[in-house]
């Protein structure tokens, strides 16, 4: 069995302020922190005591004195957030959620069509039996993309599709695609759970059970931990964030093994790397072990996952419970659909249809494991 994970990084559309192409990268890193303070500023049951904190959010997107700015919408569906006279300042009227139905959209651009084929290359290449998606599009998407796009490239389509919506309104969702011979029996969302901070998981730690051809339990749980650059106030890189999610699923792991289960994976962008404090309930506690610590793990060229590949940014991860992990036969990092400059150092291998960074599969390698006795 071939076990992959893939940040894809949308495959059709992606926000207007994730695009590199659109805008200088300081503007559109505003931006999206911007949005992600104001869209929790706005979740509030009460305004008093933020009401400038929301103006000037909404001043720096562009909205204060119209619904719709460079890189994003205002959206209502009742009431009114705002008066906006003439003559004079903008005021808050709503006090507080129950005053109006909306949200700040952030509006999209669609992805580079060479970009998407490199997606679906990685992806043939790979030929993985199951395969976790990160920030998938939405299930339609996703299954469009395996049933046009892979045979496009020669690839051939996966029988079983699924994405369940998270809590990310941008749409950046974690799936799963499988082939008919690992049955999908199972699923389980997690988009619920809650701690004392609050919502625990910034997309969702979606459980899939598969049956595998032997007749075994697999459970995959696909994950993308909340984002180091467009964090709360008060937890301006998101580690505290990070760490309640590593906390939860570890917590979910040991609850599996209680089952009697115990060939789990963690797959998928927890967007920290191995050495951080945040991901130590998964990694230091001896709750499940990093593929990558396999003696035929295969890191091509970089000890990273991210970018240039740099050690720093290994923030993608396949994890394994003990069961699992003792089945590993070997595994690696996948860098053919990630852009490298032409004066990179120790350079690795990309697809000849990969010519400028635009046009990358994503800026995230994927990883794969291969399993044996599953």
């Amino acid at each position: 069995m071939r076990l992959a994970s893939f940040n894809v990084e949308n495959l059709f559309a992606r926000p207007k302020a994730m695009a590199e192409e659109q805008g200088d990268a300081a503007t559109r890193k505003k931006v999206l922190a911007t949005h992600a303070r104001l869209a929790a500023l706005l979740d509030r049951d009460s305004y008093a005591g933020v009401e400038d904190d929301i103006l000037e959010a909404l001043d720096t997107l562009g909205l204060l004195r119209s619904d719709d700015a460079t890189y994003v919408r205002l959206r209502k569906l009742r009431g009114q957030l705002l008066r906006r006279p003439r003559n004079g300042p903008v005021e808050l009227v709503a006090k507080g959620r129950s005053d109006w139905v909306g949200w700040v959209e952030l509006k999209t651009v669609p992805v580079n069509a060479r970009a998407t084929e490199n997606t679906a290359r990685v992806l043939d290449a790979l030929d993985a039996d199951v395969v976790t998606v990160v920030e998938a599009d939405d299930r339609p998407g996703l299954h469009l993309f395996s049933e046009s796009l892979l045979p496009a490239v020669g690839g051939t389509p996966y029988e079983q599709v699924m994405v369940v919506e998270g809590n990310d309104e941008r749409g950046i969702d974690v799936g799963l695609m499988a082939h008919a011979d690992y049955r999908l029996v199972q699923m389980r969302t997690h988009i619920f759970d809650t701690d004392g901070s609050g919502t625990v998981f910034s997309r969702d730690c979606c459980e899939y059970h598969l049956e595998t051809p032997l007749g075994n339990r697999v459970v995959v749980l696909a994950n993308h931990f909340k984002s180091k650059g467009y964090s709360s106030p008060g937890d301006p890189v998101g580690s505290k964030r990070r760490r309640r999610q590593a906390t939860r699923v570890a917590r979910i792991v040991r609850s599996l093994r209680d089952e009697g289960l115990d060939l789990i994976a963690v797959t998928g962008d927890l967007n920290d790397d191995p050495a951080s404090e945040a991901l130590a309930p998964l990694l230091d506690d001896g709750v499940l072990t990093d593929v990558s610590e396999h003696p035929a793990f295969d890191w091509n060229h970089r000890r990273g996952t991210y970018g240039s590949g740099n050690e720093k940014d290994k923030i993608d991860y396949i994890l394994m419970s003990d069961g699992l992990f003792a089945r590993v036969q070997g595994g690696g990092v996948f860098r053919k659909g990630v852009w490298r400059g032409p004066r990179t150092k120790d350079p690795w291998e990309i697809f000849p249809t990969l010519t400028a960074k635009v046009e990358e599969a994503s800026d995230h390698a994927a990883l794969y494991a291969d399993l044996a006795g599953v």
